[in-house]
């Protein structure tokens, strides 16, 4: 490509961005704390592209107003030099048409949506679970609403301890084994999307009749100590006790960024 083309390139990247970056489609993508990079990527790469085309239209500029200049010097020799420019520079090389597919990511990113990661990711992923450095005081009210990362950590590295006998309320997607045990995940994020991990509480007890995969819902219930082994990796994955359960929507974030409190 040539300059021209490689700020249009730049500056549709940086939209791109910046279009991400202002709507909640970056989430798809990278963790919310990230958004402010993004952002920032999005300006610098927009004034790149500018800076690039206004330098390009000065050079271009000069070299008129050069060529104006030396006009009547070189119309005196026109004639004796044609035969000799039809010879050695006779065609015109033009930049590879095929190089502007390089923009259709670009529209793809802008006008389509890519789904979060769900239960076909989850159920072939390893549990992410890790000891959480400590636990902090729940709050008052039953059912107390807990992220299910938090919940996790307390039923497995603290044995409910911490839980207190509380009926706690958590939120996450459905995903089903192949011996048809459900679970329930959410995805935890340490940058991006491309390293997210899922982390996983089965469930028992009072467990609706039909679980669709990748349907959210919200479970009430309380600790128990049953637990089981994650195939992938061996991880620990506990269990929580269902009383009651909703469907919700998907939420604002589908991506958990908690992995400890």
């Amino acid at each position: 490509m040539n300059r021209q083309a490689q700020s249009a390139v730049l500056f549709l990247i940086g939209a791109a961005l910046l279009h991400a970056g202002f709507t909640d489609l970056y989430l798809r993508y990278v963790k919310a704390g990230l958004r402010p990079l993004l952002l920032a990527a999005g300006v610098v790469l927009i004034v790149t592209a500018l800076a690039t085309a206004w330098y390009e239209w000065k050079n271009a500029r000069r070299r008129k107003q050069a060529g104006a200049g030396a006009g009547a010097d070189a119309h005196a020799g026109a004639d004796a030099g044609a035969a000799v420019g039809d010879e050695g520079h006779g065609h015109v090389h033009h930049e590879p048409r095929i190089s502007w597919l390089l923009v259709l990511p670009l529209f793809a990113l802008i006008l389509v949506a890519p789904p979060a990661l769900g239960s076909y990711s989850a159920m072939r992923t390893g549990t992410a679970l890790q000891q959480p450095y400590g636990y902090m005081k729940l709050p008052v009210g039953d059912p107390v609403p807990v992220n299910l990362v938090d919940y996790a950590g307390r039923a497995v590295y603290d044995r409910g301890r911490s839980l207190g006998g509380r009926s706690v309320r958590i939120t996450g997607f459905v995903a089903v084994d192949r011996a048809g045990t459900p679970y329930l995940v959410r995805m935890a994020l340490n940058c991006c999307a491309a390293d997210a991990q899922p982390v996983k509480i089965g469930l028992t007890g009072k467990i609706p009749p039909v679980l669709q995969p990748d349907a959210w819902l919200e479970v009430t219930g309380t600790y128990t100590t049953k637990q089981t082994r994650d195939p992938v990796n061996n991880g620990p994955i506990p269990f929580l006790r269902v009383t009651g359960s909703r469907p919700v929507p998907t939420p604002h974030d589908p991506y958990d960024e908690t992995w400890n409190n």
